[in-house]
């Protein structure tokens, strides 16, 4: 029983050590030699902690900018004080997420051996975050037990893969070729701003004939990019707060109008600093976990394509991926604006940065492919204000538990999954 115990607090309860048994198994039935599987899953284990580690620090270079928004729109509560986080809610629950992903990718092999709908999801940190979110919306509808693993795993199998198989045509669209579609949480904008694209635009027009001077060419650099874009509007709020409004949400000796500014550019730069950390985080996890699932996969379902990260589709249309990211960037601000003003929400809401990026960005491709420059403008504004709609609407969703996370990364996929599955519990009375 002792060792029983010592493996389910001790190992399971640790997602670095649960994904790191994760690779391990993958490659001892792929036969990899020793030393593969020593890098293989020693790779997979620093991986998620660089990652978590980023999260931390993201989520540190947000938090005053939160505080701006809540004093700026006058918003009363205080998020998160009431809840875990997502921090201490993997620690909590990081076994049953491990458990509910094992699980997802089973059925995900299954229904693609034996159904039309031939995807493996290998998007390994998005994985890991539509498990989460499902754990996450159980959770708040006090779900315990197997009745919490079987719903969770049942959202997200069915996220896995169905969200792949709704997004490869435009994949194909864009690619012209169908070797691979999106596992990414930008699905549901991409089909959105896809279909923005087809009814409004003319995708004889394209982005990609819209020439980006040499000058400007460090925008292409997220981390760079990200942290200009933080820094530009830590300094337009604090301007609007004013030295008292600073004082509070920047803290002590942050009100005069230039401590406020060099705390802001610090602010946005260790958010871009925490994007790259994220970033090699995920590419260290996934560059071994990724390949021990598809060595699994690749046996089991040998017709099936894979389904990847959205960097995938961002070659075929870098001007609309930029012009994404800008555009659905100010319509955030502006949806923030209008609905601070209006009361309609009680939470604070803040800029998106990252989901502009991942998530409208990649939006944009389709919709430039399915009508050009027109398309991706519109789409991007569309997209913009509501990144925004859903991140409150999730944050509120998901006040007992990880409201964090959604403030931070959501807006998304992550933020529809969570509405569309806490609608279904409260259905059933829960």
């Amino acid at each position: 029983m002792a060792v029983i115990n010592f493996i389910v607090n001790d190992i399971f309860r640790q997602p670095p050590l649960f994904l790191g048994l994760i690779a391990l198994a993958g490659l001892l039935l792929q036969r990899a030699s020793f030393s593969d599987i020593m890098k293989g899953t020693v790779k997979t284990i620093l991986g998620v902690i660089v990652l978590m580690k980023a999260v931390d620090i993201i989520s540190a270079s947000m938090a005053p900018l939160a505080a701006a928004f809540t004093k700026m729109f006058a918003i009363q509560g205080d998020l998160g004080k009431s809840a875990p986080g997502m921090n201490e809610f993997i620690v909590q629950y990081g076994s049953l997420i491990g458990l509910v992903m094992v699980l997802a990718f089973i059925l995900n092999c299954l229904t693609a051996r034996f159904t039309r709908f031939k995807s493996i999801f290998l998007t390994g940190h998005i994985f890991f975050w539509i498990a989460f979110i499902s754990v996450a919306v159980g959770v708040e509808a006090q779900l315990k037990g197997t009745v919490l693993i079987v719903m969770a795993t049942l959202a997200t199998t069915v996220y896995i893969v169905a969200t792949p198989w709704l997004i490869r045509p435009f994949v194909k669209q864009v690619t012209g070729d169908d070797t691979f579609t999106i596992g990414h949480s930008c699905v549901g904008l991409s089909i959105l701003a896809a279909y923005i694209g087809k009814l409004f635009g003319n995708k004889e027009k394209s982005t990609e004939d819209i020439k980006v001077p040499e000058s400007l060419d460090f925008l292409r650099e997220t981390t760079i990019t990200t942290g200009i874009v933080m820094f530009l509007i830590y300094t337009v709020v604090g301007i609007i707060i004013g030295p008292a409004g600073r004082e509070a949400a920047f803290g002590a000796g942050n009100g005069a109008a230039a401590s406020g500014i060099v705390f802001g550019l610090m602010q946005g730069l260790t958010f871009g600093a925490g994007l790259t950390v994220l970033l090699t985080g995920v590419r260290l996890m996934l560059g071994e976990l990724i390949p021990a699932f598809r060595g699994i996969a690749q046996k089991l379902v040998p017709d099936a394509i894979p389904a990847l990260d959205c960097p995938m589709i961002f070659p075929f249309a870098p001007n609309a991926t930029l012009i994404g990211f800008v555009v659905s960037m100010i319509a955030s601000i502006a949806a923030i604006v209008l609905m601070g003003a209006s009361g309609i929400f009680s939470v604070a809401v803040i800029p998106l940065t990252v989901a502009c990026f991942f998530d409208v960005g990649p939006a944009i491709v389709f919709a430039n492919a399915t009508g050009g420059r027109r398309g991706a403008v519109l789409a991007s504004i569309v997209c913009g204000f509501l990144l925004i709609i859903l991140e409150a609407g999730s944050i509120m969703i998901l006040a007992h538990t990880v409201p964090d996370f959604v403030q931070a990364f959501g807006g998304n996929d992550f933020s529809i999954l969570a509405l569309l599955l806490r609608g279904i519990t409260k259905i059933f009375g829960l």
